[in-house]
C-alpha cells in the first residue's frame, strides 16, 4: 500500500470538483500537497483550510495547463524549492460539448493540450524522478467515455481514450521500477463539469465526488492498473463497446448525447475546466429528465 503520511502529492485541477476532494482525502491521510490550477485565490483558500484542519503543508502553483510552457514552469518551481513529488494525480481536464465544427479550433486544441499533452509531460517529468528513486505513484483520470467514440463530445472522449491506453502501457513499463501507475475511469459525478451546457441529466445519474475519489484511492492501494469508481453500472457500460459492432456503438452513443441535450446548436461552451475525468456514461441514457447536480 502507498504510504500517504509524510509523502507529497501533486494534484492538477485542484481548485474544484474531484481535485478539491482529492486534496481533502489525501490531507486527511497525512500527505503534504502541491495544488495546481488556474485559480490562485481558490487554491490559497483551500490550502489554508487543509493546513489548519489537518496540519499538512500545502504549496500553491497557479498555472494554466493549456499553455505548453506550464509543465517546465511547474517542475522548475518545485525543483527550486526542493520539493519532491511522491504521488502525481493528473486530474485536470477540459471538455467541449456540441458539434465539433461549431467550436473554435483553438478551444479544441486547448482541450487536447490539457487532457493529453500536459498529462504526458507531467508523467514524464515526475515519473522519471520517481523511477530514479525506485518508488512513487501516478494516477491518471480518464473517463468511461474512453471506451467508445462519443459524438457531440468527440475530442473529449478521444482524449480520454488516449489517457486510458497511455496509462495502461505506462503501468507495464514502470512497474519493475517500483512506480505504481493507475488509470481511473469514473462515470457521471456531481461536479461542475456540465455547467454552462444544455445537458438534462438527472440528479440520480451522478455519483458523489467523495465516492469516486475514495474508490480511486482504494483501487490504487490494491495495485490495480485500471479503476472503475462509483456505481457498478459504470463498469458494466464499459463492456458494451467491446461486445457490439463499432457502427452500433457510435449510433447508441450519439442517441444518448442527443437525449441529454449535448447536440443542441447553442453557443459552444467549455464543459470542464480544472476538473477531471468524468462524463455522461453515453451508453446508459438517463432514466428521467431533471436538473443537473453540481458540487
Amino acid at each position: 500500500m502507498f504510504k500517504y503520511e509524510g509523502s507529497t502529492a501533486l494534484i492538477t485541477g485542484a481548485s474544484k470538483g474531484l481535485g478539491v476532494t482529492f486534496a481533502e482525502e489525501l490531507a486527511r491521510r497525512g500527505a503534504d500537497l502541491v495544488l495546481v490550477a488556474r485559480s490562485k485565490d481558490a487554491l490559497q483558500t483551500l490550502a489554508a483550510r487543509l493546513t489548519a484542519q489537518y496540519g499538512v503543508k500545502c504549496y500553491v502553483i497557479a498555472a494554466d495547463l493549456a499553455d505548453p510552457t506550464s509543465i517546465d514552469d511547474i517542475y522548475g518551481e518545485l525543483a527550486e524549492n526542493s520539493l519532491r513529488v511522491d504521488l502525481l494525480i493528473n486530474n485536470a481536464g477540459l471538455g467541449l460539448s456540441g458539434r465539433f465544427l461549431d467550436h473554435d479550433q483553438s478551444k479544441e486544441l486547448a482541450s487536447i493540450q490539457v487532457n493529453v499533452q500536459a498529462l504526458v509531460g507531467l508523467s514524464h517529468r515526475f515519473g522519471r524522478a520517481m523511477s530514479a528513486r525506485g518508488r512513487g505513484g501516478i494516477i491518471n483520470i480518464a473517463s468511461n467515455s474512453a471506451f467508445q467514440p462519443l459524438p457531440y463530445m468527440a475530442t473529449y472522449a478521444a482524449s480520454k481514450a488516449f489517457v486510458l491506453h497511455f496509462g495502461e502501457a505506462l503501468q507495464h513499463e514502470l512497474s519493475p521500477t517500483g512506480v505504481r501507475v493507475m488509470t481511473a475511469c469514473p462515470g457521471p459525478t456531481a461536479t461542475s463539469f456540465f455547467d454552462g451546457t444544455p445537458t438534462t441529466m438527472s440528479n440520480r445519474s451522478f455519483d458523489t465526488p467523495e465516492m469516486v475519489v475514495r474508490g480511486i484511492l482504494r483501487a490504487f492501494d490494491q495495485g490495480k492498473a485500471v479503476a472503475y469508481p462509483g456505481r457498478a453500472s459504470v463498469r458494466i457500460a464499459t463492456w458494451l463497446p467491446r461486445l457490439l459492432p463499432r457502427g452500433v456503438v457510435v449510433r447508441l452513443a450519439a442517441m444518448a448525447t442527443r437525449k441529454m441535450g449535448l447536440a443542441l446548436p447553442a453557443d459552444p461552451q467549455v464543459a470542464a475546466a480544472d476538473v477531471g475525468g468524468r462524463d455522461t456514461g453515453p451508453l446508459k441514457a438517463p432514466n428521467r429528465v431533471g436538473r443537473r447536480q453540481t458540487c
